[in-house]
């Protein structure tokens, strides 16, 4: 297991973030991710414009996961409709 970031951007409206961060995190633990942390960054403006929005919310998730898993995740992402973009970043291991 890794340990990744995942910064998530979802709609502003509230109903849409809240239901957007709960497929969000119920992915992720269905595909055996320790979530460590959660992080709420606040709503912000985007830097372009997506699916007609021009703010997000930002939350950003600090997890272990199997890089194995990353491809099906992203699958699983792609479809959802209340979260507008994500990206995994891998953390480097300290010793």
């Amino acid at each position: 297991m890794r340990k990744y970031e995942l910064m998530a951007i979802f709609p502003l409206d509230e109903e849409k973030a809240k239901k957007g961060t709960e497929d969000v995190k119920s992915v992720l633990t269905n595909f055996g991710a320790e979530i460590e942390k959660e992080d709420l960054f606040g709503d912000r403006d985007l830097t372009y414009e997506i699916a007609k929005q021009k703010k997000g919310r930002f939350v950003l998730f600090n997890l272990k996961l199997n890089p194995d898993k990353i491809t099906e995740i992203d699958k699983m992402f792609k479809i959802n409709m209340n979260l507008l973009k994500y990206q995994f970043v891998r953390l480097e291991e300290t010793k």
